[in-house]
């Protein structure tokens, strides 16, 4: 064993604490990856906030980026000195959901207690998500990496591991977009841009960003919102239905807020689709009159990961990046130490950031 110093939940609600645990070597196709940043994700903060459960003490993370430093017997296809993004995507390859292409539904369970993290004293460490990205180091299956080009910034290459992939698959792998089409993103932080951007790249015809503030909005226009429309008001649809000059062929929500999801059928036309990508606390519910849905063709489809495959998405958002069709860089709104982790969640958590990174 190893030991690195790593950012732990001892208790749901409270602050992160910084201190040293042991990492075991990689087993079987597991690979180590020395992280160069991680970034701070709203599922990270929720789950430390004990909205969605789970058992503690945990290292949360799971948008990273680094290099390869070590490898399992049965690791094929890698190299140590590899620079790659470490996701929450774990795939066995062989069940129902792999075999058909959703790796990010893979059927496969993970054992807890096969963590490879332990505290100094030997308990078990939760890694949660199959990643534990808030430390130095982590051991992941190899189906969670994905090689990048050595001259990508990593801090910016870090969130092409959930953020991007999120936002951009939502659009065009569960909406399906075509060129032509009206989108509305119904939230403009971290994954929202990238919904935005997603729908920039596939050609949509009018893209509408709904949020709470100008400053969000303005932010939105900036990465290729058409148009923006403040949620604030009083029913925020009519003003995006003007713009459009009908309902959106798909409404993408972005955050995970009950009200968000009461609202989005408003927006769509006959035959839309709202695609559902944030994700409220476990208890919430939300409500829709399904014979409008049925009447007017429409659906609803969840999305998790953007319905991403590591293997495919990541070589092609990284060529869209040096094309400069991608933007990346401006997605970083600031980097921190670990030892500042708690100070970069509550900046995360004061909503006006795009993306929070953990540097080392």
């Amino acid at each position: 064993m190893g030991t690195i110093r790593a950012a732990v939940c001892h208790a749901f609600g409270a602050p992160l604490v910084v201190e040293d645990l042991d990492l075991r070597a990689p087993r079987g196709r597991e690979v180590e990856v020395t992280l160069s940043a991680v970034a701070i994700c709203h599922s990270d903060i929720t789950y430390a906030s004990g909205d969605w459960g789970g058992a503690l003490p945990a290292v949360y993370g799971h948008e990273a980026s680094g290099r390869v430093t070590a490898l399992g017997p049965d690791a094929r296809g890698v190299a140590i000195g590899d620079t790659v993004i470490v996701s929450l995507i774990r795939a066995c390859g062989s069940c129902p959901s792999c075999s058909g292409g959703r790796t990010v539904a893979c059927e496969t369970p993970i054992d807890p207690d096969e963590t490879p993290l332990r505290t100094l004293g030997g308990d078990p460490v939760v890694q949660a998500m199959a990643t534990g990205g808030f430390a130095e180091k982590v051991v992941v299956d190899q189906s969670q990496i994905s090689p990048i080009p050595a001259h990508v910034p990593m801090a910016s290459a870090a969130l092409l591991a959930c953020g991007v992939i999120t936002g951009v698959g939502a659009v065009v792998n569960a909406a399906r977009l075509r060129a032509g089409q009206d989108v509305v993103v119904i939230g403009a932080g971290g994954v929202g841009l990238n919904a935005i951007q997603g729908a920039r790249i596939a050609g949509a015809r009018r893209i509408v960003a709904v949020d709470m503030t100008e400053e969000k909005l303005a932010d939105a226009r900036a990465f290729g919102a058409t148009d923006g429309v403040l949620a604030s008001q009083d029913m925020p649809w009519r003003e995006a239905k003007a713009i459009m000059g009908r309902g959106a062929d798909a409404v993408i929500v972005t955050v995970g807020v009950v009200a968000a999801y009461n609202a989005a059928p408003r927006y769509l036309a006959a035959g839309g689709m709202i695609v559902m990508v944030g994700m409220p606390q476990s208890d919430a519910e939300a409500q829709y009159v399904p014979v409008n849905f049925a009447s007017a063709g429409q659906s609803m489809v969840g999305s998790k990961m953007g319905d991403a495959v590591l293997a495919r998405d990541i070589p092609w958002l990284i060529d869209l990046y040096g094309q400069g069709r991608l933007e990346l860089d401006a997605l970083v709104s600031k980097t921190w130490s670990l030892d500042q982790i708690n100070e970069a969640i509550a900046d995360t958590r004061a909503g006006s950031a795009r993306r929070n990174v953990i540097v080392f």
